[in-house]
């Protein structure tokens, strides 16, 4: 079982910028895919983004991209997720996780396809 340890979160004027990290412990995530995903008050967990087990494919929401960047770092076991110009309705509740399937396996995008959960971080955007 791995386990998922977010940070980076905090509060953030908007327009401003941070960088989440997403530090992986016990079993490798390095042939999985990882994800970001979010909870913002009043609504259910939306996708936020994903990338590939080797780095080589992300996947954005359409409402993030241009803005958001994932990356990984597979010797590190560390997920990132930088996010530039952040906007006064995105607080919320940022998640990482891990597909349950290896390689390219499960969608990149499917709440149903991640099996590992962090505990999740606060992103606070003030306006």
């Amino acid at each position: 079982q791995v386990q998922l340890v977010e940070s980076g979160g905090g509060l953030v004027q908007a327009g401003g910028s941070l960088r989440l990290s997403c530090a992986a412990s016990g079993r490798t995530m390095n042939i999985y895919r990882m994800g970001w995903f979010r909870v913002t008050p009043g609504k259910e967990r939306e996708f936020v983004a994903s990338i590939s087990y080797n780095g080589g494919r992300t996947y954005y929401a359409d409402s993030v991209k241009g803005r958001f960047t994932i990356s990984r770092d597979n010797a590190k076991n560390t997920v990132y997720l930088q996010m530039n110009r952040l906007k006064s309705v995105e607080p919320a509740v940022y998640y990482c996780a891990k597909g349950r399937l290896a390689y390219y396996g499960g969608s990149y995008s499917s709440e149903a396809d991640f099996g590992s959960w962090g505990q999740g971080i606060q992103v606070t955007v003030s306006p």
